[in-house]
């Protein structure tokens, strides 16, 4: 990551915080009142083919231990009522800004995978976390809702991780090698601008 993106992560977040903290206090309230605790959910994610860090959202799905791999159909039964509202206008990812200005992401990049996609698909993500993982990015504009129509026709969670590894995997990678390929400011403030447009 250059030091440019770096700061630009960083004024912005910060200059983001002080609007979104009372959107994030109403919006972990109503998740606490109408689904109960935990109102975040953790998950394991990878910034580069080493190093991991905890990605912070808001809990969307009912608690189960055995949760493991993306989210499909099988899954579907398990979101709640606030959760669809949150994902709907993505606003479950509110809590990554922190991500952000910790620096264990970016606004925009790639999407950070899950470990097990990285040991998967070694080559693969060594080539994608070349580039600081994000919020958004290329492969959220142009394939995250086809990817959510390949996966909400998945029934199992092996249907889910195959059609995912098969479908979703490669083509992503592909989008977020040409984003590295041509990063730069004007490409970052565009997918932001794409991103919210979309919410």
């Amino acid at each position: 990551m250059t030091a440019g993106k770096r700061a630009f992560d960083v004024i912005f977040g910060l200059t983001l915080l002080p609007v979104l903290l009372p959107v994030m206090a109403l919006i972990g309230l109503a998740i606490l009142i109408l689904d109960g605790a935990p109102v975040l959910f953790v998950s394991e994610r990878m910034q580069s083919r080493w190093r991991s860090f905890d990605l912070h959202k808001f809990r969307t799905m009912r608690c189960c231990d055995c949760d493991a791999g993306v989210s499909g159909g099988d899954k579907e039964a398990r979101i709640t009522r606030t959760g669809r509202f949150l994902r709907r206008f993505r606003l479950d990812e509110l809590p990554q800004i922190f991500n952000v200005i910790r620096g264990d992401i970016s606004f925009v990049g790639p999407r950070p995978p899950l470990r097990s996609y990285v040991e998967q698909f070694p080559e693969v993500y060594a080539e994608v976390l070349r580039s600081r993982p994000g919020i958004t990015g290329l492969a959220t504009i142009v394939y995250h809702r086809h990817e959510e129509r390949i996966l909400a026709a998945c029934l199992s969670a092996e249907e889910t991780h195959k059609a995912y590894s098969d479908r979703c995997v490669p083509r992503k990678a592909k989008l977020d090698i040409i984003y590295r390929k041509n990063a730069c400011l004007s490409l970052d403030l565009w997918l932001l601008a794409r991103t919210v447009a979309r919410a």
